[in-house]
């Protein structure tokens, strides 16, 4: 029974991929310290496997320091909608 628990888990990537668009960014930016680049963000993104819709939207950042989360989540929820729940 062990053994089955085990196989569900073989894959070492993180579950980012398979999270929905919000989720994904939600996670790589709470993983990212503040105060970061845009760059900064869009390499902890692909780090963490997100997917190519959610590095396209963070690397449509403006270049500029951001000194928390807030500030990257008003920015994405201002370009690409209030659906997105970050």
């Amino acid at each position: 029974m062990d053994a089955d628990v085990n196989n569900t888990s073989s894959s070492r990537k993180p579950d980012i991929p398979h999270e929905t668009i919000d989720l994904q960014i939600a996670d790589v930016l709470a993983a990212v310290r503040y105060p970061a680049n845009k760059d900064t963000i869009v390499d902890a993104a692909r780090d963490a496997g997100a997917s190519n819709e959610v590095l396209t939207m963070l690397d449509g950042l403006p270049e500029q320091d951001y000194a928390d989360i807030d500030a990257v989540t008003r920015w994405v929820a201002g370009n690409y909608g209030p659906g997105l729940g970050i």
